[in-house]
């Protein structure tokens, strides 16, 4: 009985034994895991992580190369590549239709386009100048209206050939010049829902097929017709920009006089044109008549790397609200302008010689400015309305 006692005061004394080890054991366990948890939150954010180089990396802006691809060439116009087969070629200038409603196509397609009254009526309603290098990738492209005397004497700078409708007897001295070379309704009609004067548009041999209601040229078919070079010619004065390069673009942030410019506003009043700086893309985005300004071949807005504003003299030449602005003007001491790329602007001036001279922009010291590579937007401002451009 002694040594059963013994046994069993011993079995009681392990049981005891285990039951304490246990427990320990399960208070350090659950001590183990709220260590370990706490410990691994500030190894997410150790500074020499072998990730944390390469995320930085990948969140750094890519720098784009001043080489060209193989078989490209700088658009003269923009800046941006373009097959080497193209690099003679004269591009096309479009007057395009502005009044609310038109049907746009092709205005995302451009490499500059050109915004100015066309009549003094109407609360100055305003018309395009589309410059198109590549023509020959244009789909749809307009609608095609009238030219003006002005257009008359700022599409020759670029030796291109200008597309339009028609116009007032006021264009029949410029016409006489040898370096206008013009495509007047020749281009087909396309059923838009729109009266027949709004449905002219420049259209691909594909689309002249299908959906041509009266069936004209294309630029193809106009430039044989007419015998005018497709290349640049005699009247060629040379390119008109000094291109920032890609990988060092003009910031502006070396003028202590640049100020920001997050929305510019026009002091066009029949369309009452807008736009705002797009960060993520680095453009100004054109809105007009209250909403976005779309290009409905691909449903894109249309939108400027850079902008340039003119202040130009204005002479409004009869009743009927036909008017003209100045382009080379000697009268104009005061050739001002505004400069806006990269959500900053800065004052410049302006200058242009004569008719085939191309139009220059200098910086307040006189050195000529440097353009980004992108679309441009060219306004041209009468006098009585600069004080109206709002920069914000």
């Amino acid at each position: 009985m002694k040594r059963w006692s013994a046994v069993l005061a011993l079995a009681l004394a392990g049981m005891m034994l285990f039951t304490a080890c246990g427990k320990k054991d399960k208070e350090e366990e659950e001590v183990t895991v709220e260590e370990p948890a706490q410990a691994m939150q500030p190894a997410m954010v150790v500074q020499d992580s072998p990730a944390a180089p390469v995320q930085q990396e990948a969140a750094a802006p890519a720098v784009e190369s001043d080489t060209p691809p193989d078989g490209m060439v700088a658009n003269q116009l923009s800046g941006e590549w373009i097959d080497a087969s193209l690099e003679n070629q004269r591009p096309v200038a479009v007057m395009v239709d502005n009044e609310k409603g038109v049907k746009h196509y092709g205005l995302t397609q451009a490499d500059v386009i050109y915004e100015m009254m066309n009549s003094t009526q109407n609360d100055g309603v305003t018309r395009f100048m589309a410059l198109v290098k590549d023509w020959g990738a244009l789909q749809q492209f307009g609608s095609i209206r009238s030219t003006r005397p002005t257009n008359l004497r700022i599409f020759p700078e670029w030796n291109a050939v200008l597309c339009h409708d028609g116009g007032p007897f006021w264009n029949d001295n410029f016409y006489k010049n040898k370096y206008v070379e013009r495509f007047s309704g020749t281009f087909s009609r396309v059923n838009n829902g729109m009266s027949r004067e709004f449905t002219e548009y420049i259209l691909s041999p594909e689309n002249q097929a299908s959906i041509a209601t009266e069936k004209g040229k294309t630029i193809e078919q106009n430039f044989e017709a007419t015998g005018y070079s497709k290349t640049y010619n005699d009247y060629y004065r040379g390119d008109h920009w000094v291109f920032a390069t890609r990988s060092n673009p003009n910031t502006l942030d070396q003028y202590s006089s640049a100020i920001s410019c997050t929305k510019l506003s026009l002091p066009f009043h029949h369309n009452n044109p807008w736009m705002e700086y797009d960060s993520a893309s680095g453009e100004y985005k054109y809105f007009q008549y209250g909403s976005a300004e779309k290009d409905l071949g691909n449903g894109e807005q249309v939108s400027f790397k850079n902008v340039l504003l003119e202040r130009a003299r204005m002479e409004q030449l009869d009743d009927h609200g036909y008017m003209m602005y100045y382009p080379c003007d000697s009268e104009n001491k005061e050739r001002l302008g505004w400069y806006i790329t990269n959500g900053k602007a800065v004052k410049v001036t302006w200058s242009k010689m004569d008719d085939l001279t191309p139009t220059k922009f200098y910086d307040e010291d006189g050195v000529e400015i440097k353009i980004n590579v992108g679309t441009t937007y060219i306004g041209l401002i009468r006098n009585e309305e600069w004080d109206n451009v709002s920069i914000e």
